[in-house]
């Protein structure tokens, strides 16, 4: 069958299954009999925030602001838009031009032929309110406005997203398709540049800044556009072509480009009165469980080692920040 195709075979039994042995609606096994003992914690941990993230949103919009749950509406719009191409590109007449990309292991629930685990869809809504919320009582919307509050947005993003991107490959949470050199490189260790750059970065900046600006009943739509945002980002490295070494370099000064400026509006926040304790708690407990996997595992690749360490400490950074602002009291 397409959904289960030699690439995908292949990515799949190196995880441990095979695709062909898959429900092509959903799947439900119990937490004991996956993979490792990390996958069900990451499942609690990010369903969890999700769930916090909406109650915390629904609490914002009886107080007179709907962004917070319009962003997690939307994170939902742009879960349904981005991931399906990326399983399955043959759907969508993509194959021959992206090809097969990544697949996700098995987890407690998983749908579409065990390609879109539960935690996923949580995860969209749970690092964008994550972000966004982060930003807010720092107070870089109220101050500095939209377009400066959605770079910093990127930079919380990408500490914050880094540090679980680079790490599920090691615990086999997810594996790439080597094969896929189009999509696939250049890397950044274990993890797609592209990867870092326009998904963890780019796509869910504007998504955010979408949401803010665009007025109340077409929220949603930011869910829609925001993939075109990664397609302009990433042009210029496509002008390389092949040459897997330009790419990188285009990449990697976009890149730095969101640490300097997103860091640089981080450091200089202003914060607010108010505070949320969807804030004060959420993202240090998701980067101190995030800290005890990055514990257990050994053999990273050094470049993403390294990396995942400036993303722990630019999230470290973020929070001391958060707390420092007296937001928190």
């Amino acid at each position: 069958m397409t959904e289960c195709g030699p690439d995908a075979e292949a990515v799949t039994r190196g995880l441990g299954f095979d695709c062909h042995d898959v429900s092509p609606v959903v799947s439900v096994r119990a937490p004991w009999d996956l993979a490792n003992w990390t996958m069900p914690l990451l499942e609690v941990l990010v369903i969890a925030g999700a769930v916090f993230a909406l109650v915390h949103a629904v609490r914002r919009r009886r107080e007179g602001d709907p962004v917070n749950l319009a962003l997690w509406w939307a994170s939902l719009v742009y879960l349904f838009v981005i991931e399906p191409p990326l399983y399955f590109p043959e759907w969508f007449g993509l194959d021959e031009i992206y090809g097969f990309i990544f697949a996700h292991n098995q987890f407690t629930m998983q749908f579409m032929w065990d390609r879109l685990p539960l935690y996923i869809v949580a995860f969209y809504p749970m690092i964008s309110q994550l972000a966004y919320e982060v930003v807010r009582v720092l107070g870089i919307f109220a101050h500095r406005g939209a377009l400066a509050g959605s770079v910093a947005v990127a930079f919380v993003c990408q500490v914050f997203y880094e540090v679980f991107d680079h790490i599920g490959p090691q615990l086999k949470w997810w594996a790439w398709n080597p094969a896929n050199a189009m999509v696939n490189q250049p890397m950044m260790g274990l993890v797609p540049m592209k990867s870092v750059l326009l998904f963890a970065s780019v796509s869910l900046a504007a998504m955010t800044y979408l949401v803010v600006r665009l007025p109340g009943r077409w929220r949603w739509v930011a869910g829609l556009l925001a993939p075109l945002s990664m397609m302009i980002a990433g042009f210029p490295a496509s002008l390389f072509g092949a040459n897997v070494t330009g790419q990188a370099w285009v990449l990697g000064a976009e890149l730095a480009l969101i640490w300097v400026a997103g860091g640089w509006l981080v450091v200089t926040a202003q914060g607010l009165p108010g505070t949320s304790a969807f804030a004060r708690y959420y993202p240090a407990c998701y980067l101190g469980v995030m800290a005890v996997f990055w514990v257990t595992t050994s053999g990273v690749p050094i470049v993403g080692l390294v990396y995942a360490l400036a993303c722990f400490a630019g999230a470290g950074l973020v929070l001391a920040r958060l707390y420092r602002t007296r937001v928190l009291v």
